[in-house]
């Protein structure tokens, strides 16, 4: 058995590196994709801080706007907690409730739809939308959407309102 974080021959060979044996950041690790892409799948947090920025804008719920550099490869749920924004997450981001629903711009929203596999929502996130406080056409659950960099200067809007079926007033600490 290798030490973990070190990855085998034929992981190795299916990553694309030329050696076995490469230690792994415990931050991040590689994955293959539709196409066979390469993309960056961060674990925990989120992508380290050395990660690609872009700028968001968030509306919130009183019209007062919030500026943030978001993470690539972060979801927007992530990007909120970790720069101070009222998205709820009651879930903690695992599409199991509507409390972080965001209204997007219709050219985001249709640009995110167009790069998904099916062209459509997840059934999951539409049958939590469902459930939102507000429901828009271009609604969608912040913990659905990684920010990529084509979201730079990209303006979400928070509800007026959640519905949070978990706890009144519970709003989890990120960890």
């Amino acid at each position: 058995m290798l030490p973990r974080g070190v990855i085998s021959a034929a992981k190795a060979a299916r990553f694309g590196f030329k050696q076995p044996g490469i230690k792994l950041s415990p931050v991040f690790a590689p994955r293959t994709t539709l196409g066979n892409k390469k993309q960056i799948r961060w674990h925990g947090d989120g992508p380290g801080t050395d990660a690609p920025t872009v700028q968001l804008t968030f509306i919130n719920p009183d019209e007062s706007e919030t500026r943030i550099s978001a993470r690539v490869g972060e979801t927007l749920l992530q990007s909120a907690h970790r720069n101070g924004v009222e998205m709820e997450g009651a879930c903690e981001g695992v599409c199991a409730c509507s409390t972080c629903h965001v209204i997007l711009e219709q050219e985001l929203y249709d640009d995110l739809l167009d790069k998904m596999e099916d062209e459509a929502l997840s059934e999951d996130e539409e049958d939590m939308l469902d459930m939102a406080f507000g429901l828009e056409q271009t609604s969608r659950l912040g913990c659905q959407i990684k920010v990529t960099d084509g979201m730079d200067g990209a303006v979400i809007s928070l509800p007026k309102a959640t519905r949070n079926f978990y706890v009144d007033g519970h709003k989890p600490t990120p960890h």
